[in-house]
């Protein structure tokens, strides 16, 4: 069954959430934001919006991208969710700091492809 929202509006998403997240964490250190709990709480949120926008994408989109881990990205926010007090923040750290810039640059160059539709 077909997303409601469709592909571009959940790109949309994720590209808004990653955003949300460079704003929340400028300038912050990882101490900061161990310490600082609606940082971490703004993040996570924004995290599992990733996640949940990233697994109703369509297969068929997913495929043109088969660089991006969307797997990993999915499971992140399993875990955000289903065991958030389990979720390790030097790992959710580590997303933050060097793996969503892969993930932009990706939804970015999606994002583009439909403009050019």
């Amino acid at each position: 069954m077909p997303d409601r929202l469709g592909n571009r509006v959940r790109l949309l998403h994720i590209q808004d959430a990653i955003m949300q997240i460079e704003t929340y964490v400028k300038d912050v250190s990882f101490d900061e934001f161990e310490s600082n709990a609606m940082m971490k709480d703004a993040c996570l949120r924004q995290l599992s919006i990733i996640g949940e926008a990233c697994n109703r994408l369509s297969d068929e989109l997913k495929v043109t991208r088969p660089e991006i881990e969307w797997r990993k990205v999915i499971r992140l926010r399993n875990i955000v969710i289903h065991q958030y007090f389990g979720v390790d923040l030097e790992i959710v750290w580590d997303v933050i700091q060097y793996r969503l810039s892969e993930l932009k640059a990706g939804v970015e160059t999606l994002l583009a492809d439909f403009e050019r539709q």
